[in-house]
């Protein structure tokens, strides 16, 4: 707490290169990451719910995570393809 307060108080701060804009809080790339660390808590929480509350054995819960993340892939080239697809006939 006191190496705290007098690097405050004798302006030690000053003396310290910021952070590039790049890896502020409010950049792209922070926001990224901070996005994935809220998805893999809500995957974590949802293996729990299965698992726990439902009973379904770990083996399943990776089985309906994997089908999910499959089924996402194929809607996301579905929507990304056919546009182009269109397009180009």
């Amino acid at each position: 707490k006191a190496a705290f307060i007098n690097f405050i108080s004798d302006e030690e701060w000053k003396s310290i290169e910021p952070v590039s804009s790049w890896f502020g809080p409010s950049s792209f790339l922070m926001s990224s990451m901070s996005a994935l660390f809220k998805l893999s808590m809500w995957i974590r929480h949802g293996h729990g719910y299965l698992t726990e509350n439902l009973g379904i054995p770990v083996w399943g819960s990776y089985a309906v995570f994997g089908l999910a993340t499959l089924f996402l892939g194929m809607v996301l080239g579905l929507v990304s393809e056919v546009p182009w697809a269109l397009l180009h006939s």
